[in-house]
């Protein structure tokens, strides 16, 4: 695996590989990897000549500052997982690399995907999200663009700022990994101690219960007995369980029957916010 911290050595290296025809895979992470994020690189590594993985905490994205500075960062043993993977190339740059000095921010409009579910609780995250995605996607100029479902509006953001910038990169989204309880493999799972771990299967389990559930008809009552299970078995706060249009995100309050549904959570645990979803239809 070769390392890059320099974003023009490694836009040289890749400008050649691609001029080889080799098709380029990546996957973006902020570190902190676990088997879900191996499993994209394994998944790139199936589709692509070339598989470049990153590794950058992005200070934009974070509404709160106490999140950002509490985010796990293991690098040493990150290093050490890709090495072990399929993972040819590794971009570690640094903020000001991201960021260079006189930087200025674009606006991307990602219409009503910005002021709900995660939009709504998190103002300004999409905004960051888009702002490095969109520096890597011009650093690396990819093939394919490869990410976990868990982070399901996310991805729709990405893809619509793949719109947005006409770049000539496809998006895979690969189905979510979890632990044997259920539990979404998540970063921000180290946060949590192994009884937290076993309680925050709940979610799950929670979700796999509404679907099991849904019918056509009003499906609200639905959430709000997930959302108050959550909270009786020790969660702190829901910031939603949403029953939502799986190709706008828009909520659903009434279901026809034929409309494809997904629903997503939002809780916190022990004062870690654990996001996950799972297809309905």
């Amino acid at each position: 695996m070769i390392l890059f911290k320099k974003s023009d050595e490694l836009k040289k290296y890749l400008i050649k590989k691609t001029a080889e025809g080799i098709s380029i895979g990546f996957v973006p992470t902020m570190g902190a990897l676990h088997e879900g994020h191996l499993f994209l690189v394994r998944t790139a590594k199936e589709k692509s000549g070339l598989v470049i993985t990153s590794i950058f905490v992005n200070p934009t994205q974070f509404n709160d500052q106490q999140d950002y500075l509490h985010y796990p960062k293991t690098i040493d043993q990150d290093i050490l997982l890709l090495e072990k993977s399929a993972c040819d190339v590794l971009f570690l740059p640094d903020v000001q690399e991201i960021y260079p000095s006189g930087y200025v921010a674009n606006h991307y409009a990602l219409g009503s995907l910005e002021t709900v579910l995660e939009g709504k609780y998190r103002p300004g995250h999409f905004q960051g999200v888009c702002q490095v995605v969109d520096r890597l996607l011009a650093i690396v100029m990819p093939s394919t663009l490869f990410l976990g479902q868990k982070d399901y509006q996310q991805c729709m953001v990405i893809e619509r700022l793949i719109d947005l910038k006409q770049y000539a990169t496809k998006l895979y989204v690969v189905p979510t990994m979890r632990e044997n309880s259920g539990l979404a493999m998540s970063s921000r799972n180290l946060r949590l101690n192994e009884q937290d771990r076993e309680k925050a299967a709940a979610i799950h389990a929670g979700l796999t219960h509404l679907k099991s559930r849904l019918q056509p008809g009003k499906v609200q009552p639905l959430c709000d007995d997930v959302a108050m299970s959550l909270l009786q078995a020790g969660f702190e706060k829901v910031d939603y369980i949403s029953i939502a249009n799986a190709q706008t995100l828009e909520p659903v309050e009434e279901w026809d029957g034929n409309t494809a549904l997904v629903a997503l959570a939002a809780v916190f645990l022990s004062g870690v916010r654990l996001i996950d979803n799972i297809p309905l239809t």
